[in-house]
């Protein structure tokens, strides 16, 4: 995790096994913060946890997001319609997506079923865990793929 519009946030690498809570650091972008509690929470001391692409998560409900919005013309007039939507699915893998494109989000999940939801569309206050890290690399290729894109190279 830990996209382009968190680097002014603390943040420290996601381990096996921790708690997570889906969070909006008040950055434009809501994404992985430790779980300690609603006092830290509420506070605004939220530490983003930094996942790697690769990362299983298991959430402890369904995974509830917002599904991206569309212009629909009604009698003349355009409203954007924004629909929730909760997945069948408790377990995501952690993906970046959008790497060659600027001011763009980067951090999503991919569900079982091959879709992809971007980490910003994820509803916030949902919990879970570090199910799995992504294995270690034997090839550059792999080490590659598993590589965080700095924030820096995104703005």
């Amino acid at each position: 995790m830990c996209d382009y519009s968190l680097h002014s946030v603390k943040t420290r690498a996601a381990k096996l096994e921790d708690r997570l809570i889906v969070y909006n650091f008040g950055t434009g972008t809501r994404g992985f913060a430790e779980n300690t509690g609603a006092a830290a929470l509420t506070a605004g001391c939220a530490t983003a946890l930094c996942v790697k692409p690769g990362t299983e998560i298991a959430f402890d409900e369904p995974i509830r997001y917002i599904a991206p919005s569309f212009f629909k013309v009604n009698d003349g007039f355009g409203i954007y319609q924004r629909a929730k939507e909760e997945a069948k699915h408790h377990v995501a893998i952690f993906r970046q997506v959008n790497k060659g494109h600027d001011r763009m989000h980067h951090d999503a999940i991919e569900l079982p079923d091959g879709q992809i939801v971007m980490l910003t569309n994820l509803y916030e206050g949902q919990t879970g865990k570090i199910l799995q890290l992504p294995a270690e690399p034997k090839t550059a290729e792999e080490a590659k793929e598993q590589e965080r894109l700095p924030w820096h190279e995104a703005v």
